[in-house]
């Protein structure tokens, strides 16, 4: 019988359990898949903590890659054996096995392993939509990314470079700030140690930068707002420090007009459609080399507790993968 990582309560890692599940067959428009390794995100932390609701008990885990064992009634497009990737929901990514519709899986590349498609798709289509159509980066710019050694950090940062960006990131320690400029940063702020403000609008000589994207969320937020030019995009989409406060509408005006936008690839997935061409971006560039993923962590997906201590406490680079 299979194994998955569920919970019962909301809590810290501990409220994790191994357990023994059953998987039917799959229904119509569902897929019965073998996850051969699975993407660990920050996101999972929300649902589990409880930051980001669900019901319980649930399962856990948005992204992994593997192969077809059966198709439901009326699945077109997919056959036992082929190989697929996925990011989204429903829960239940942390899994030896599951079902999954199918419209949320895609057909991986024979030339993408599984463990680098597991590190990629929910960081990578999280990268592929920020820097191309949140605010859509263009060469020239001056862009400033936060966590700039994590998983989309790295992703991002690579891909912006590649668009003709001038890439400024934030880490929390040399040793990442030397990943980061591995990964095409211009410039890495060591935020424990100078304000990052200052130090970006001394980078761009005063004038600001014309996107942030800020994973981090409260710590880095308000001052984030004030690297910005005028009509300059903050992309806040995560939480890694906690939420962020609340604004009134008018400190955007009173710092430039500027706009605010809180994503989710969730909804820039959404259809069909959205979610083969952000996977099928996403591919090209790391098939052609633009794009480098490297998977710095592995744990048995057994030990997924661990993991998301080491994670939490920012122990972690890049990305990194439970193997089932």
């Amino acid at each position: 019988m299979p194994h998955a990582i569920r919970f019962h309560e909301t809590g810290g890692p501990d409220v994790l359990r191994w357990e023994s599940v059953t998987v039917p067959a799959p229904g119509p428009g569902e897929l019965h898949i073998r996850n051969r390794a699975v993407g660990l995100n920050f996101i999972d932390t929300y649902h589990r903590s409880g930051l980001y609701p669900v019901p319980l008990p649930s399962g856990l885990g948005l992204e992994g890659a593997g192969e077809v064992l059966a198709v439901g009634p009326g699945v077109t497009g997919f056959v036992p054996g082929d190989r697929i990737a996925y990011a989204s929901g429903p829960l239940g990514a942390y899994a030896e096995e599951r079902l999954l519709p199918a419209e949320k899986a895609v057909r991986l590349p024979p030339a993408i392993a599984f463990e680098t498609a597991a590190a990629m798709m929910l960081q990578g289509l999280t990268a592929q939509y920020l820097l191309r159509r949140t605010y859509r980066v263009q060469p020239g710019d001056a862009v400033l990314i936060h966590a700039a050694a994590g998983g989309v950090g790295l992703l991002a940062g690579q891909w912006a470079k590649h668009l003709g960006a001038t890439v400024i990131g934030t880490a929390g320690s040399a040793d990442k700030a030397a990943l980061a400029r591995a990964h095409g940063y211009d410039h890495v702020i060591l935020y424990r140690e100078e304000d990052f403000v200052a130090r970006v609008r001394a980078l761009t000589g005063g004038a600001g930068v014309a996107v942030v994207y800020d994973g981090v969320g409260k710590d880095t937020f308000m001052g984030s707002l004030d690297c910005l030019r005028p009509l300059g995009t903050m992309v806040s989409y995560g939480n890694a420090s906690g939420p962020v406060p609340a604004i009134e509408p008018l400190l955007l005006s009173q710092k430039g007009s500027l706009f605010l936008t809180r994503p989710t690839l969730m909804h820039y997935t959404a259809t069909r459609a959205d979610l083969l061409a952000a996977a099928a971006e996403l591919f090209e560039v790391v098939e052609q080399g633009v794009v480098r993923v490297e998977v710095n962590q592995t744990y048995p997906l057994a030990e997924a507790a661990r993991a998301h201590r080491d994670l939490e406490s920012r122990r972690t680079t890049g990305s990194t993968v439970l193997l089932p």
